[in-house]
């Protein structure tokens, strides 16, 4: 099953350039060695807090259950355990993914996220929304070019979402496209948009800054 492990933290001042460091040459290189995981892209806030954003896209979350993932988790190096202790805003997600839209046709420079807290009530209606209605509307739109959606697993660090959504977009003008605002006016959506869950929704807007590819990626059979 693919899955995402979608990190949110920031350094403390003055610490930029060596949280830079520690992530693109050492935190992210040794995940990308491990078997099932497929690529990793850092983002830098535009919109919204925490200041960074990892995303790690697994083509197996069995990759979590390996020897060699349980020993970084286990065995943090120095640099490592100190930069957690050290860090603020920080927010952990393992996910299985729910959708996706496919590869998208051109490069993507604006991560929007959008997670939510779904009450076990409401899930159908919530689907039948999103994925009946609202992602198919957004992808209309000149610039949406790729929509990934991910239920959360148990053993969170951070708010408690339970859904989130990646979408890449060519750039910022397609947050104000008409079929974006279209989307964001029918029935389906103002009815779900009376629940007090739905105003509780995070929504933050990244730029990529680093991206990786898995030592082992493409190589399943």
């Amino acid at each position: 099953m693919k899955g995402l492990l979608f990190s949110q933290m920031e350094p403390p001042p003055g610490w930029e350039d060596d949280f830079k460091d520690w992530y693109e040459s050492e935190h992210i290189p040794a995940r990308m060695a491990i078997p099932g995981f497929e690529s990793a892209v850092r983002y830098a806030a535009i919109d919204g807090e925490p200041a960074y954003l990892a995303c790690y896209f697994l083509d197996d979350l069995a990759a979590l259950e390996t020897p060699e993932y349980r020993r970084l988790k286990s065995e943090p190096s120095e640099r490592t355990a100190r930069m957690l202790r050290s860090v603020n805003g920080f927010t952990r997600y393992t996910c299985c993914e729910i959708s996706d839209t496919g590869p998208a046709p051109a490069e993507a420079t604006v991560l929007s996220v959008v997670a939510f807290n779904v009450p076990v009530a409401d899930e159908d209606e919530f689907e039948q929304w999103y994925a009946g209605e609202h992602v198919s509307l957004l992808m209309q739109a000149d610039g949406w070019l790729r929509v990934r959606r991910y239920r959360t697993l148990p053993g969170h660090d951070g708010p408690p979402w339970t859904h989130l959504a990646l979408h890449e977009l060519r750039d910022e003008s397609a947050m104000d496209s008409p079929q974006r605002e279209h989307a964001r006016s029918t029935d389906r959506r103002n009815r779900l948009a009376r629940h007090s869950w739905f105003a509780r929704s995070g929504r933050w807007l990244y730029r990529p800054i680093h991206a990786a590819v898995g030592a082992h990626a493409g190589t399943r059979t």
